[in-house]
């Protein structure tokens, strides 16, 4: 390929014969029908080769936008290369918002979705969980509309783009609202494991985040809807000023805390919009073990943190609700997300994740598909009772493998 496309990070080099931006649905239908192998590129923001492709890599950045919300004001439909930093605002101006959101707005609402990204909250399902419909081009070019409540629509939402080139996406919506943000600093062990699921239920959305450099929480971050008592909390301390999740980033790039409220897009979001995240150096692990196992888990996590914390950059930790989709890594389970920021030099990465893993194994962990792991594909299948019904719902939407690639023919078997 003469032009040479990375993912986020740049630990990624696409294997891509060719890329290929078709600027309509026609040309997309055309593209999918006379290709070979096909995969779709979102905003690169996955840090192993599920986008990889020895055919044709197919970005839809350049289709048109489609925002389109219903006469009711209870859904919208998008287009599937959008960006979520290119929909919130546009609903928050239109009164209405979307139920989370991740914590990065600079990512695709397709690629999000296909893989299970989440926001945070203990009665937050996934973002994957509020998609209503979904428009696909399947292997022979032809366009399909897959409806909730249609036989497969719980595989098809989270199909990790196995099923065909999504083209539009139609999404619940709430009436838009205003949060606040609070950011605490030193929470202690002691006190997080006396009173877990206080902390883990005190706002809209909850996350915790720690280097492992010791026991104690770095930050407890809180986003809520009403406003915080005053002084500390749980014995952390308000925060002296603005953080950023990630130790030594300027927190300029955090979204605005200090209780201040806010519209929900420019609060729910752990970055601003107008900033990048991060200069991409960087590695991204998560897994979704059970809410019921939560302060296990912690302390699984805390066993290995003399292997860990060289590597790590920041460990979010925050909760997920259950939901009915096949590959949700939340599928019929209150979850607890671990998520883990690692320095980008993937050598030095891998024994830090097995160790973390070998740590959590008794959790029976779900990795989130788009970040780094070693678990084996035999494990993976195992932890999702509907594997083999989504391998065939695969197979009925691409019976000669066109959307398959390496990393896809591992994972089904």
């Amino acid at each position: 390929m003469s032009e040479q496309v990375t993912n986020w990070a740049g630990n990624i080099v696409f294997a891509a014969e060719r890329v290929r931006r078709p600027s309509s649905v026609a040309e997309l239908q055309e593209l999918v029908a006379g290709a070979g192998r096909v995969r779709v590129l979102g905003s690169g923001h996955s840090f192993n080769r599920i986008a990889d492709t020895t055919g044709d890599l197919v970005s839809l950045a350049g289709m048109p936008r489609v925002i389109e919300i219903s006469p009711d004001r209870t859904q919208v439909r998008v287009d599937g290369g959008i960006r979520y930093g290119d929909l919130l605002a546009e609903l928050n101006a239109a009164g209405v918002a979307l139920h989370n959101t991740a914590s990065l707005p600079h990512i695709s609402v397709a690629g999000a979705i296909m893989t299970a990204t989440h926001g945070s909250g203990e009665s937050h399902q996934n973002l994957a969980a509020k998609v209503s419909s979904i428009e696909l081009v399947r292997a022979d070019g032809e366009r399909v509309v897959l409806r909730r409540g249609e036989p497969g629509f719980a595989g098809s939402v989270v199909g990790l783009g196995a099923l065909g080139v999504i083209t539009a996406l139609t999404l619940d919506l709430v009436p838009a609202f205003e949060i606040r943000q609070y950011v605490y600093d030193d929470l202690t062990r002691d006190s997080l494991g006396a009173n877990l699921d206080a902390v883990l239920s005190a706002g809209y959305s909850v996350s915790l985040f720690t280097n492992w450099r010791s026991t104690t929480i770095n930050l407890a971050w809180l986003k809520r809807l009403d406003e915080m008592p005053a002084g500390p909390f749980f014995g952390a301390v308000p925060a002296d000023g603005k953080r950023g999740p990630i130790p030594g980033m300027d927190p300029a790039n955090a979204t605005d805390q200090g209780g201040v409220p806010g519209p929900w897009h420019a609060r729910l979001p752990h970055f601003k919009l107008e900033f990048t995240p991060s200069s991409g150096a960087e590695l991204q692990s998560e897994y979704m073990v059970p809410r019921s196992r939560a302060l296990e888990a912690i302390d699984a996590v805390a066993s290995v943190r003399d292997k860990i914390a060289p590597v790590l950059q920041v460990n979010e930790i925050r909760t997920v609700a259950a939901d009915d989709l096949w590959l949700s890594m939340n599928y019929q389970q209150d979850s607890l997300g671990l998520h883990f920021t690692w320095v980008a030099d993937t050598a030095a990465v891998l024994p830090a994740v097995r160790a973390l893993e070998g740590a959590l194994a008794g959790l029976s962990p779900r990795p989130h598909w788009g970040k780094v792991f070693t678990m084996p594909a035999a494990t993976i299948r195992s932890r999702y009772d509907r594997f083999a019904d989504f391998t065939e719902l695969v197979r009925h939407y691409d019976p000669t493998g066109k959307f398959r690639n390496e990393w896809l023919d591992d994972l089904l078997g």
